[in-house]
């Protein structure tokens, strides 16, 4: 059997349950298989047999295996339901000041707890990532940058790595030069700078609902109001309806997640793209895109940024290596167009310059080819945890629950029903050791009372599908 990461604070029995549950979520055991002996299975693991014993009875209760009189312990074959997905979004046409950020740190404050089972964080489990390698780049570019690596990087930051990501940038359909990005500390820095470059404290931003929190917060901080566009769960921001509301009223931007946004794991459509960018030229007002996703597509292709339609330097295109590559490294980018200049001055008066050595590290890494190999796997570990969390939900949630249906990125959106209070389910959900993140914070407005974000960034356990049928489980109380 081979070794798996376990869960800290998890029971010997629980451990050997965890990486059989492994095992089965990756198909090196499939329905039907037989699971060894409770004496071959104690001798491999090097546990007793009563260890073993309570392995197998966790795992029958999840229904990941069954016991077969006679014959021993099998994976289960399970037909799962799958829910419904939620209808598009129907926010009031009000430009609405934010105040999210006390309702978030409350919601966020447990979150590194590690006894709490993370189903509210938006970010991959460090399972996922290569952690190793980028901690061998890094110490070797400490050992021989010298000076270098101690140094301010100024605006607009490491040329190496500005670089590599222009060469990304090809692959995206979307050829953009090193001189056109600004390495950024992560791509909530590079929403912050251009919101600063674009709006004034009082003007009115467009955003899809439900909306990212953390783009609520920036929005809040600005001192700006924002309007809720309605928004489809697989296609995104209604176009129809942005254009109405752009007919009644003055809009000094639109800030969109055109690929696998957050919360809804969304894709707009490739001519849904081009309209938003001709549109929005037109009336002469920026785009604002958050690219922070694009690279986990479960599908073929990479989704082409709407970026590649702009011919006016109207679209700000935001990213960075949290979601793919190293969340504590911090290093993002914004190719901010017309915007440029500004948004160095504003980078150097907020944060001077982005740390040096993992912008580096990160240019290295990209360079030998080593991200492109790790996002296939990525890629496909995410595709099937989004799945199980999906059938998951569909076994254990109450009746009349909806789920949405990404294609790519790791988060799910879940509709529960009405009588499903999210804030509260979130308390009791926090007192069985489970976080969650609950609709609310998603919009200005307060709105998506009965809903709930789910990640899919983390591999799937035992312990993980024990924390979907407890929440579930709360959820059917509730309802």
């Amino acid at each position: 059997m081979r070794q798996a990461s376990v869960t800290p604070h998890s029971t010997l029995y629980e451990q050997v349950a965890e990486r059989l549950g492994e095992a089965i979520a990756a198909g090196t055991l499939r329905a039907g298989d037989r699971l060894p002996s409770v004496r071959q299975l104690s001798a491999s693991e090097r546990v007793s047999v009563s260890t073993v014993l309570q392995a197998y009875l966790h795992l029958e209760s999840l229904g990941l295996i069954e016991t077969r009189p006679q014959s021993g312990h099998y994976v289960r074959q399970r037909e799962r339901p799958l829910p419904a997905e939620p209808q598009v979004s129907r926010p009031a046409a009000l430009a609405t000041p934010v105040s999210v950020s006390a309702l978030v740190a409350r919601v966020y404050r447990a979150a590194n707890d590690p006894r709490i089972v993370p189903l509210g964080a938006a970010l991959p489990s460090s399972a996922l990532l290569p952690t190793r390698r980028l901690n061998r780049e890094l110490a070797a570019i400490a050992r021989e940058a010298g000076e270098v690596a101690i140094e301010y990087d100024m605006p607009p930051g490491c040329l190496a790595l500005r670089q590599q990501v222009a060469r990304r940038s090809l692959d995206w359909g979307c050829p953009l030069a090193p001189e056109d990005f600004v390495m950024t500390c992560g791509a909530s820095e590079a929403l912050h700078l251009s919101l600063f470059a674009v709006a004034r404290p009082g003007d009115t931003v467009a955003i899809e609902s439900p909306a990212y929190y953390g783009t609520l917060q920036a929005i809040e901080a600005q001192g700006l109001r924002a309007l809720e566009i309605p928004s489809h769960p697989r296609h995104g921001m209604e176009l129809d309806a942005l254009e109405a509301a752009l007919t009644k009223r003055k809009v000094a931007a639109v800030l969109v997640v055109p690929s696998f946004s957050n919360p809804l794991g969304s894709c707009m459509p490739e001519e849904n793209r081009q309209r938003l960018v001709e549109m929005l030229a037109g009336r002469g007002i920026p785009l604002i895109e958050d690219d922070i996703y694009g690279d986990l597509h479960f599908g073929p292709r990479r989704p082409r940024p709407a970026k590649a339609h702009d011919k006016e330097g109207l679209v700000l295109l935001c990213g960075s290596f949290s979601k793919t590559l190293a969340p504590g490294y911090r290093v993002g980018w914004v190719a901010p167009g017309r915007f440029r200049e500004k948004v160095e001055l504003l980078k150097f008066a907020q944060t001077v310059a982005t740390p040096t050595l993992p912008q580096l590290a990160i240019a290295a890494f990209l360079r030998d080819g080593g991200y492109d190999r790790h996002l296939r796997t990525l890629r496909r570990r995410l595709e099937a945890q989004v799945r199980q969390v999906v059938e998951a939900v569909g076994e254990h949630f109450p009746e009349g629950t909806r789920a949405t249906r990404p294609e790519g990125g790791s988060l799910l959106w879940v509709e529960l029903p009405r009588k499903v209070d999210a804030l509260v389910l979130h308390a009791r959900a926090l007192e069985a050791g489970i976080s969650i993140a609950p609709g609310p914070i998603f919009s200005a407005q307060k709105r998506y009372g009965n809903f709930i974000r789910l990640s899919c960034g983390f591999p799937w356990s035992p312990r993980l599908e024990g924390a979907l049928a407890t929440l579930g489980c709360l959820a059917r109380n509730m309802a």
